[in-house]
């Protein structure tokens, strides 16, 4: 059974930093795809930024220049987020892709004060 717990939430000042952490139990593919994704209530689930297995990555142009997403020996994701602004306040989740599947946290609240 695959789990994803993440850490590292909390509360903010505008400007400010933090960094999530997902850690995965259970089996994934090797080359599964691992993503943070966003949402705020009553909108829809955004991705924020994803890595592949090769190192790969992508991001949301609202969040490049500003976070950093990395992994470590197929199994955690890390979401360095930087200079950080009211708008990034939401809740966030950890998703990895894998065998056509898709894992999710139970999600992490984030809060940007200004």
């Amino acid at each position: 059974q695959v789990q994803l717990v993440e850490s590292g939430g909390g509360l903010v000042q505008a400007g400010g930093s933090l960094r999530l952490s997902c850690a995965v139990s259970g089996r994934i593919y090797s080359g599964s795809i691992m993503g943070w994704y966003r949402q705020t209530p009553g909108k829809q689930r955004d991705l924020v930024a994803s890595i592949a297995s090769a190192g790969t990555t992508y991001y949301a142009d609202s969040v490049k220049g500003r976070f950093t997403i990395s992994r470590d020996n197929t199994k955690n994701t890390y979401l360095q987020m930087n200079s950080l602004k009211p708008e990034d306040t939401a809740v966030y989740y950890c998703n990895v892709k894998s065998y056509g599947i898709d894992f999710w946290g139970k999600g992490n609240l984030v809060t940007v004060s200004s």
